[in-house]
């Protein structure tokens, strides 16, 4: 406060008025919170949208893979069960033609 002292009158309650003043403006209104909390809250919604149908690509994607993973094995059966019976028709003897 010493420095206060110093100044005329004029000057401490103009320096006194800017302080305050300060202080003050630093006080945020309940609309302005209410505002800027109702724009974060619309980014939250708008990226929880992004992720829902994120999440139900990955869970289709999955489910297709899965599919294909059956319709392979399917097939290799069907291959294994196969191979036999072109190994057994190539190690039969060849049958004579009739003449």
């Amino acid at each position: 406060m010493p420095l206060l002292k110093s100044l005329p009158a004029s000057a401490r309650t103009a320096a006194l008025l800017v302080v305050g003043g300060l202080s003050l403006s630093a006080c945020a209104t309940r609309s302005y919170v209410d505002e800027q909390i109702a724009a974060v809250n619309s980014h939250i919604t708008a990226v929880d949208a992004k992720a829902s149908d994120a999440l139900q690509r990955a869970d289709a994607a999955a489910h297709a893979a899965q599919t294909a993973e059956t319709d392979a094995q399917s097939a290799n059966q069907r291959i294994d069960q196969l191979s036999g019976r072109v190994d057994r028709l190539e190690q039969a003897p060849a049958k004579r033609p009739r003449h």
